[in-house]
């Protein structure tokens, strides 16, 4: 029978706390790299394949990210869902024609909306806060509160009783 020390404990649970943290780093720059490859596509008319932006990107701005299946996913998400998460942007922001939003605050609100609606896997908070630090690091000065704005009205239509709770 081996005894566990304090130690061992200690080392076990940092060391899950570690591989917790990377893999939502991890998360975070799989976001960052799904939303420069939907600007970029967006920005140039939608016409060259994501799955090949979405190559080149990861070569540029993650070299070495192992697993790279969370950046494929949201891409092929938002892609596949895109005329229902563009509906639901000109309905949560009515007085924001979808060609008046900035293509950056645009591909922001697709990946937090793909994630609200249809990926299921991500607490709803989570993706909400995720798209609010994307819109501060790479929006315009109140890109986060717009982003906060939409994603927290939709928050509020999809999850009724848990925005009773705030």
């Amino acid at each position: 029978m081996r005894f566990v020390r304090a130690v061992d404990f200690t080392r076990d649970v940092l060391s899950a706390k570690l591989n917790n943290l990377k893999s939502m780093a991890n998360r975070h720059l799989s976001r960052t790299v799904a939303m420069q490859t939907l600007y970029e596509w967006d920005f140039n008319g939608k016409k060259e394949q994501l799955k090949d932006l979405a190559k080149y990107n990861i070569e540029q701005l993650a070299p070495g990210m192992e697993d790279t299946a969370f950046i494929y996913d949201l891409l092929s998400g938002v892609q596949t869902h895109l005329e229902d998460i563009d509906k639901t942007i000109v309905e949560t922001a009515p007085e924001w024609p979808l060609d008046q939003i900035t293509v950056v605050d645009r591909n922001i609100l697709r990946i937090g909306i793909f994630e609200l609606l249809f990926e299921k896997q991500v607490p709803p908070k989570v993706a909400i806060n995720e798209a609010v630090e994307l819109g501060k690091t790479f929006g315009g000065e109140s890109s986060g509160k717009f982003v906060n704005g939409v994603l927290g009205t939709l928050f509020k239509k999809l999850f009724p009783e848990e925005a009773l709770k705030e």
